[in-house]
This record gives C-alpha cells, sequence and structure tokens, in this order.
C-alpha cells in the first residue's frame, strides 16, 4: 500500500472513531456524573498515551523533560482533560450531541485571533467574516429546527459549548510554543490530568457513588478513542501525506457521521437547522484556512 493510500487509510479510522464520540458521551453521561465519567476516561486516555509511547519508542524522551516542561504539562492538563472537558461535557449533558458537538468546532477560527498576543500572528479581515459566518452557524444550530423561534435551546449549554471552542483554541496555540514531541507533551499533562481528577472524585466523593456498567464502558471507550489510540492514528496520517491540508479537512466529517449515529443509537431527531449550520461553520474554517494559505 502507498504512503498516500496509508495515510488516508489512518485518516479515515481516525474520523470514523471521533465520529462515534458524541454518542458514546451522551450514553455515558446519562449513567455517570460528568466528574466519575471524566474521570475514568481521562486515567483509561493516559494509560493508553503510555501504551502508545512505549509501541513507538518515545518512552526513552521522557529522561529529557526539565522543570520547566512540568510546569507546562502541569498547566496542560489543568486545561486539558480537565477544564475543556469538565466545560464540554456540561455542555453535552444540556444540549442534544448533534448541537453540542458542531458548536464546539469554531475553534479553528477563534485560534486565529489567540494568535495574535500569543504568537505575534496578524489578522487578517477575512477571519472576522470567517467568524461571524460561523456565529451564524452556531445560531442556526442552536435554534434545534426553528431558526425564526430564538430561545429554543439551552443558553447556557450554548454558551458552555462555544468557552470549550475557546479553551480549546488557547490550548491549541500555547501548545505550539512547547517545543516537545506530540506524544510526550499529550502524555505528560494526561498525567497531571489524571490527578487533578482524582483529587476532584475525592472531593466530590464519586468515589462512593454507584457506578453502571454501560457507563463505565461507553467512559472506556471515550479513553480509548477520543485521545488515546485515535491521536496516534491521526498522527500517522498526518506524517504519512505528502500533504497534510487534504488529510486535515477529512476531519469535518466526524460530526455528519456523529449525526447518524446520534439518530440510530440513542434516537436523537436530527433537526434540519444542524446540517445546514454545520456546512456554515465548517465552509467558514475551510475558506478562513485555504485564504491564509493563497
Amino acid at each position: 500500500m502507498k504512503r498516500s493510500q496509508q495515510a488516508y487509510t489512518y485518516a479515515a479510522l481516525s474520523v470514523i472513531l471521533w465520529g462515534t464520540i458524541p454518542t458514546a458521551f451522551k450514553i455515558a453521561l446519562s449513567e455517570l456524573s460528568i466528574v466519575t465519567m471524566l474521570g475514568i476516561t481521562t486515567i483509561v486516555s493516559t494509560a493508553v498515551l503510555f501504551v502508545v509511547m512505549v509501541l513507538t519508542g518515545k518512552l526513552c524522551l521522557l529522561k529529557e523533560t526539565t522543570r520547566r516542561d512540568l510546569v507546562w504539562s502541569a498547566l496542560f492538563g489543568f486545561i486539558n482533560p480537565v477544564g475543556y472537558y469538565l466545560i464540554l461535557l456540561t455542555a453535552y449533558s444540556r444540549l442534544p450531541g448533534q448541537v453540542a458537538q458542531p458548536i464546539n468546532m469554531i475553534w479553528p477560527i477563534i485560534l486565529v485571533f489567540f494568535s495574535i498576543p500569543l504568537l505575534g500572528h496578524r489578522i487578517p479581515a477575512r477571519s472576522f467574516l470567517a467568524l461571524g459566518l460561523s456565529l451564524v452557524g452556531v445560531y442556526i444550530i442552536s435554534s434545534q429546527g426553528a431558526p425564526l423561534s430564538p430561545g429554543r435551546s439551552d443558553t447556557v449549554g450554548v454558551m458552555l459549548a462555544l468557552v470549550s471552542g475557546v479553551l480549546w483554541a488557547l490550548y491549541f496555540v500555547l501548545n505550539v510554543r512547547d517545543r516537545r514531541d506530540e506524544s510526550v507533551k499529550l502524555f505528560t499533562s494526561f498525567i497531571f490530568g489524571s490527578a487533578y481528577m482524582l483529587i476532584l472524585m475525592a472531593v466530590t466523593g464519586s468515589f462512593a457513588h454507584a457506578v453502571s456498567l454501560r457507563g463505565v464502558a461507553a467512559s472506556v471507550y471515550c479513553g480509548f478513542f477520543e485521545m488515546g489510540i485515535t491521536f496516534w492514528l491521526w498522527l500517522k496520517a498526518l506524517q504519512l501525506s505528502e500533504t497534510t491540508d487534504k488529510v486535515s479537512n477529512l476531519v469535518y466529517f466526524a460530526p455528519f457521521i456523529s449525526l447518524i449515529l446520534l439518530h440510530f443509537i440513542i434516537d436523537e431527531p436530527v433537526y434540519f437547522t444542524t446540517p445546514l449550520g454545520l456546512l456554515l461553520i465548517i465552509g467558514s474554517v475551510i475558506w478562513q484556512n485555504r485564504a491564509g494559505k493563497a
């Protein structure tokens, strides 16, 4: 199999797996508290990332970790997985999966605005237009089939989904300033994240709560395929691809896969406004990225 074919195979697997995550989120949240679910998911993700580092021969890179690197990892672990997923999962608990996921996807546009003070980049005029178009898409999606009747969706949930996108953009741009190997950065930040979650679970009394097998299974699934194995597959796709543009754009198929799975697995009705708003958000992101390269 050619390198390009391998790249698309790895990318397709990543997109399919990521497309299943909103359904797994909703199943887990229907059975467990947000803190319990995230605690299980984070610990499983950390274990998976450790195995990935062993299999890829990168465990030895941990010896090069400095005290400054640990400070960065402690900060990253607080942002992701703890802060980011606590906010995102709260949004999922208040909104249909088909609403929470697409709203979160405006983060690439927010990223451009963070890159000014943190990376010294300039904001092109098209970014403001792209942001405006994506926010229109957010409004259409959040209307849940009634675009002329605002207020139908949970406003707090919509705001949390937006905030999660902002937090992910902040995490991404700060991550760029850390020059360590991506696997090392993610693994060490998740070690801190696991420690934070164990403390939070102890404080909230999550260990004393009864848990369902279905909820635990869904949480473990998210731990494997939200950040664990899927992250490695995606990195492999990017490494094998001749140009990352075409492969990267495949990720925008994930929300459409999610719509199908949410409908058929947990019987979530698909509002006609969801694909319309989703196309507007994705279109504005792709347009901004292509215009920037041009």
